[in-house]
């Protein structure tokens, strides 16, 4: 699918979220929210519903929580218009209360429309709810910023921004999760997939380029007798 076909597909399904009934969350609606970026994006970050600045303006990532997530994009070079933006449900939940499962259920056909057209190479998901459609059953603070392969996408869980603004102690953590963005890129792209390198914005190839790129290895510690050399990180 070509740049013209993937945004001509992510229309489609914008048009389709705007009129959808689907479940209960359509009757408080102000405005739909399908989500936004770009429609040949490498990587795509699924929140998990809309909030009150959200449902007004019809746009993902407004709020207090999206300046945090601006913020974290700057830091390693990207920006809206390089990603794509969206969540597991399209509307706002009543007082933003969590999304249930049945209305995650009720939404998942859009949300699996956008990644079909867009085809990222990583997938990060914010949040224990949209985490919970790769990695049902594990718990976040156990598996944040850790990647698995699933399929032919990296998915790196990660805690959802607003985490930080209601615990300031996780607020590092979710800036070092996000600093290593780039290299998980790197490794998407460098799996035979250099066509797809070819269509990756200059500025973020150069970000996967600098985090893929040799560098000085640390003197290494004495191994105790007996014990085993530590493992490197791989993808699960």
């Amino acid at each position: 699918m070509d740049a013209t076909e993937k945004r001509r597909a992510l229309a489609e399904i914008a048009r389709a979220v705007s009129v959808c009934n689907d479940c209960g969350l359509a009757r408080g609606r102000t405005h739909a929210v399908p989500g936004e970026g770009d429609p040949a994006a490498q990587i795509v970050f699924i929140g998990e519903g809309p909030g009150f600045y959200e449902d007004q303006q019809g746009r993902p990532f407004v709020g207090a929580s999206g300046k945090f997530l601006d913020e974290l994009l700057r830091s390693i070079g990207l920006d809206r218009k390089t990603v794509f933006i969206g969540n597991v449900v399209k509307c706002r939940p009543p007082q933003n209360r969590d999304p249930q499962p049945d209305e995650i259920t009720a939404c998942a056909k859009h949300l699996e429309g956008q990644l079909a057209a867009i085809a990222p190479k990583v997938v990060v998901t914010l949040g224990r709810h949209s985490m919970q459609r790769y990695f049902p059953g594990e718990s976040i603070s156990r598996v944040h910023g850790q990647p698995r392969r699933k399929g032919d996408v990296i998915v790196v869980p990660m805690y959802h921004p607003a985490a930080a603004l209601h615990q300031g102690s996780l607020r590092a953590t979710i800036e070092a999760d996000f600093r290593r963005l780039p290299e998980f890129l790197s490794r998407a792209l460098g799996d035979g997939l250099d066509a797809a390198a070819e269509r990756v914005p200059a500025h973020l190839r150069t970000a996967a380029q600098a985090a893929a790129a040799p560098k000085p290895a640390p003197a290494a510690a004495p191994v105790p007798a007996n014990e085993p050399e530590p493992q490197q990180m791989r993808l699960l």
